[in-house]
């Protein structure tokens, strides 16, 4: 095999499209030297109609808490919101955590998964079991977020652990916004994604977006009511590789001098790492590489699967979207990480 600098950008991303399940619709877009190379592959129904390009919407499942955390990192900027704020100050006390742990959960705790809630909302699983494969958290209301939060205990000091934690990014989402008079959405757009010029992005399920598949079957749009700062995202590669550039290079974007640009600078910046997990950012996972950090997420619904990831120093950004729930052995995302880290080597070798 030839060496990667032997290799065009194009050549370099055919390994992540062999990654996909041969008959999904799949758009792999990389930024790297001051180009962008964009491969589409498929039509937005996988089998006929229109061609994917770079600005067909998928669904981004927990990508979305990049965007979460980013509008957190905002809010704090401008000081509608503390990093070290306690969960105690937004919501009321019958609602708080069961054990002493929980009084000392902190925002800062629910963006960086070490808040000490579980995966997933207690009572969830009720409602999930009889759409498992189509819209599991679709029957699971917003109003019942406070009682599960009351009804989960937290056996652990915040930050000793990272745990992964859908019930933590998305309770941040639900507080964020709970005190205005928008939804997640609406504030999404107003705080983030107008100002970053993300025009193919919602957290809407009606609008256009392809479709998504599980095990070969056609799946709905994906919805999340309760937990919309989780899962609730859609994009396009276009979008997504701007949103990643604003990332690489905060002094750069929109709004100078203003809160998001503050923000932006603020997600990339690395907190303690707590024992047993990985080093986070907010929202973002951070692994140091020789030639420089390298910052991504992933994200899956029931009918896709997606990568995202950047450097700073090289600037290197890759976005990967498959219109394919995962399985047990596909290797996706892993094949957008390696992307993004090979790219990066030769970005900056």
């Amino acid at each position: 095999m030839p060496a990667d600098h032997a290799l065009s950008p194009a050549q370099l991303l055919e390994p992540v499209a062999k990654a996909a399940d041969s008959r999904a619709s799949t758009v792999i877009s990389v930024y790297a030297d001051g180009e962008t190379t964009t491969l589409c592959r498929g039509f937005t129904d996988r089998t006929a109609g229109v061609p994917v390009t770079d600005r067909t919407r998928f669904e981004l499942g927990s990508v979305t808490k990049t965007f979460t955390a980013l509008l957190f990192a905002d809010m704090v900027a401008r000081g509608e919101a503390g990093l070290d704020e306690p969960l105690s100050g937004r919501v009321p006390r019958w609602a708080l955590p069961r054990g002493r742990a929980g009084s000392g959960i902190t925002l800062e705790h629910l963006a960086t998964h070490t808040s000490g809630l579980p995966r997933l909302p207690p009572g969830l699983l009720r409602t999930a079991v009889p759409a498992w494969t189509t819209n599991p958290y679709g029957a699971y209301p917003a109003h019942r977020l406070l009682d599960s939060l009351a009804r989960t205990r937290v056996r652990r000091a915040p930050g000793v652990r990272v745990h992964y934690s859908n019930f933590g990014v998305g309770l941040l989402g639900h507080l964020l916004t709970a005190q205005g008079t928008t939804g997640y959405g609406s504030l999404l757009g107003a705080r983030v994604l107008k100002p970053l010029g993300l025009t193919d992005t919602t957290a809407d399920a009606d609008e256009p977006q392809a479709t998504g598949h599980w095990h070969g079957r056609p799946r709905p749009p994906f919805t999340i009511p309760a937990l919309p700062g989780a899962g609730a995202v859609r994009s396009s590669a276009r979008d997504l590789l701007r949103y990643l550039r604003c990332h690489i290079a905060p002094d750069a974007s929109p709004e100078p001098g203003g809160p998001l640009r503050t923000a932006l600078r603020e997600v990339a910046r690395p907190r303690s790492r707590a024992p047993g997990g990985p080093e986070l950012c907010l929202a973002w996972t951070r692994r140091p590489q020789p030639t420089g950090d390298l910052f991504f997420h992933l994200g899956a619904t029931r009918g896709f699967t997606t990568f995202i990831g950047f450097s700073q120093d090289p600037a290197v950004a890759v976005v990967a979207l498959t219109n394919i729930s995962p399985t047990v052995t596909s290797r996706f995302t892993q094949a957008g990480y390696d992307l993004l880290r090979r790219v990066a080597e030769r970005s900056g070798g």
